[in-house]
């Protein structure tokens, strides 16, 4: 059966990303020969942030938009198009300064839209990326993950939540620059646990 994952990198660096390596370990063993791999690299091809044009042409209703604000909306089509097809997110974010990187946050402004994404009923915002399964492979140097000092997993798990993916699993090599090779193998044996 055919199976759609989006691998996303956030991390500004390239040879020696822990993110990046742990990442891809977690897409080879989610991967078989009938899986459509659908790669984002924004930390090596940053995103745009968002614009007055933008954000104008986002709230202008799709059938009354010009063809200028439909160009201005193309590449946030296309980055909400790969989630939409996707049944696994894999998404490798190191965190910088407690949060997430600015890389990061630029995809989720240009991803969390209005009847597109989620949609405002009476009730609450619903999210619209329903039945999808994402990890979230982290990083740091001494941030622990899930601590009072962690804004990074917290504000992931929630984003993803508003657009309606709740079955989100974190896989942390945090503090590194204190224990290192000791929490990159447990993250590697938790990679591998998911997959059996």
């Amino acid at each position: 059966m055919a199976h759609t994952l989006f691998h996303l990198n956030a991390s500004a660096r390239t040879d020696g990303s822990v993110t990046r390596d742990l990442s891809q370990r977690l897409v080879d063993q989610l991967s078989d020969v009938n899986t459509l791999v659908i790669s984002r690299d924004i930390g090596v091809s940053p995103l745009p942030l968002l614009s007055e044009d933008w954000v104008v042409a986002n709230f202008t209703p799709d059938d009354a938009r010009t063809p200028t604000q439909r160009d201005t909306l193309s590449l946030s089509d296309d980055l909400v198009g790969e989630l939409e097809k996707a049944d696994t997110l894999v998404l490798g974010v190191p965190i910088y300064n407690f949060g997430v990187p600015a890389a990061f946050k630029a995809w989720i402004d240009l991803v969390a839209r209005a009847r597109k994404t989620f949609k405002y009923t009476d009730a609450g915002p619903v999210g619209l990326l329903e039945g999808k399964r994402a990890y979230v492979v982290i990083a740091s140097g001494g941030t622990a993950s899930g601590s009072e000092i962690d804004f990074a997993t917290p504000y992931i798990r929630h984003v993803l939540g508003f657009l309606g993916i709740d079955d989100v699993t974190i896989i942390a090599a945090d503090q590194l620059m204190a224990t290192g090779d000791e929490k990159i193998s447990a993250a590697a044996s938790a990679i591998e646990a998911v997959a059996a």
